[in-house]
């Protein structure tokens, strides 16, 4: 007879750029006292490193390459998860414009979605307890078998507004109507890739978060967590 195993309780969290992911997904973790598996950072430091080497973010096969040799690892600093890539803090560098464009860019790959799915899934199989998963195809494709699935969304406008703001609190001049372009034309990328579009799962519940702060947002997920015995 086979050892039993025990699968940490999975929490999938998708939704459009701007729905208020990660910043719900870091919140719950905490409050919940789970791992915390950021993808989009995984797809953000893949688009850094493949810059960095002068690869283009259009060709798949040497981005799937780079994706398999990837040296990722998540390393808590007090409140925050530091994106450590190849022993070097990232967090900061992955966190503009351009590297947003380019994970949108090089997660619309095939190759790369496979080669970076098995990374994904030893992540979360290598914590005890829980995990929150947040991107794009969390409760399609990579845990299909979450025990919680929540698909967050809100008006173009209002994620919008909120990127704008979080540039602005950066310190950086935004053109509002810049950034309202990108959203729409992300969103366009992200829900027809032939690779894994973004949608909500079947069985995903959706939450609005325009009009709730983040912490009604967490209530909401916790609330459901606790329900199923997580």
């Amino acid at each position: 007879m086979d050892a039993p195993t025990n699968k940490p309780f999975v929490v999938a969290i998708d939704g459009p750029a701007g729905a208020g992911k990660s910043t719900a997904a870091k919140k719950l973790a905490a409050r919940l006292g789970y791992a915390f598996l950021d993808t989009g950072a995984i797809y953000r430091s893949l688009a850094l490193v493949a810059r960095q080497r002068g690869l283009d973010w259009a060709d798949a096969d040497a981005l799937a390459g780079l994706a398999r040799g990837l040296d990722i690892a998540f390393v808590p600093k007090g409140e925050l998860n530091a994106v450590v890539v190849g022993g070097q803090d990232v967090s900061l560098d992955i966190r503009t414009p351009e590297m947003s464009d380019g994970a949108s860019r090089v997660s619309a790959h095939g190759p790369v979605r496979a080669a970076l799915l098995g990374l994904q899934r030893r992540l979360a199989l290598a914590t005890s307890g829980g995990i929150v998963a947040e991107g794009r195809d969390m409760g399609t494709v990579v845990f299909p078998d979450a025990a919680a699935k929540f698909f967050l969304t809100a008006s173009p406008e209002e994620r919008a507004r909120r990127r704008a703001e979080e540039l602005v609190s950066s310190g950086r001049v935004v053109d509002r109507a810049a950034v309202l372009r990108d959203i729409v034309e992300r969103d366009q990328r992200d829900t027809t890739r032939a690779a894994a579009p973004l949608r909500r799962a079947d069985d995903a519940i959706e939450i609005d978060s325009g009009g709730l702060t983040p912490e009604q947002v967490v209530e909401k997920m916790a609330e459901i967590i606790r329900a199923r015995g997580g």
